[in-house]
């Protein structure tokens, strides 16, 4: 019985004792490197591993705007109380200057 390998599975690991590949006489010479190398397949496999290689840069760069949001958002809530803080102060401030007038012309 002579067993053949496949191409995962090769009979022998000897490349000398493997068979020549060769294609068969009814398959027109060339035909094969036709349908491989299709220009649209070729580009869009070429722009899938650009995508591919460009997902991290476009998650990084979403990660940062969101820490960016986060950043303002944390800032705006900061001024915001320092603005109430300042508020309070001054009222107070009012309200001592009310008191002390009142009593100056209570004299």
């Amino acid at each position: 019985m002579n067993v053949t390998g496949t191409i995962d599975r090769p009979h022998t690991h000897d490349p000398k004792k493997q068979a020549p590949m060769t294609s068969s006489p009814s398959e027109p010479f060339g035909s094969a490197t036709h349908d491989v190398t299709i220009t649209g397949a070729n580009d869009s496999r070429q722009n899938r591993n650009r995508e591919m290689q460009l997902i991290p840069e476009a998650l990084a760069r979403a990660h940062m705007q969101e820490r960016r949001r986060e950043a303002e958002s944390e800032h705006q809530a900061v001024r915001l109380v320092a603005a109430r803080r300042m508020q309070r102060r001054a009222e107070r401030v009012s309200l001592r200057a009310r008191r002390a007038l009142a009593m100056a012309v209570m004299q």
